[in-house]
């Protein structure tokens, strides 16, 4: 499947499916700046998940910081209890682990939960970390020189972009 042929929102449909089948009834869906945060959004809400989803950022925790600085992304945000809880991180494209590594950290900066899962709309493997999703909508192989990242109109609909690097 071409990175260019994706449909956004059956994919999103596909996510939906997968992360019914991975919540409990204390579930808490966090999600990572800002693609992340998008789809756990429009997730807590389609499942009819009590409460708000939460926000994480990988900023701080990068193992690239020095190079990249503050993104002008979005902040943690946990409006619940993070010690104890059932979470699940959802991403819109998992690539190196990276992020993911960051995220936990960033977790963890907030408590210790009793479970993290990670569901993601894309997986593009290219794995440098030891991180694999435990949900994926699907999986696709993109050369390094390009990125995937997902977008969101006025209306909340899902597209994606595909990016070319220097």
């Amino acid at each position: 499947m071409s990175a260019l042929a994706l449909n956004a929102e059956a994919l999103y449909l596909e996510l939906l499916r997968g992360v019914r089948s991975l919540c409990h009834a204390d579930t808490r869906l966090v999600g990572i700046t800002s693609g992340g945060a998008w789809l756990a959004e429009r997730l807590q809400r389609d499942l009819g998940l009590p409460g708000e989803s939460g926000q994480v950022s990988s900023v701080m925790h990068r193992d690239d910081f020095a190079q990249r600085g503050l993104s002008a992304g979005g902040q943690t945000s946990m409006p619940f209890e993070v010690a104890g809880a059932d979470i699940l991180i959802l991403d819109d494209v998992l690539y190196t682990g990276r992020t993911i590594r960051a995220v936990m950290n960033e977790i963890f900066d907030y408590g210790r939960p009793a479970r993290v899962q990670l569901a993601v709309l894309v997986d593009r493997g290219g794995r440098q970390l030891p991180v694999q999703a435990d949900f994926a909508a699907a999986r696709v192989a993109l050369p390094e020189t390009q990125s995937l990242a997902l977008a969101r109109d006025e209306a909340g609909g899902f597209s994606f972009e595909v990016r070319h690097k220097a």
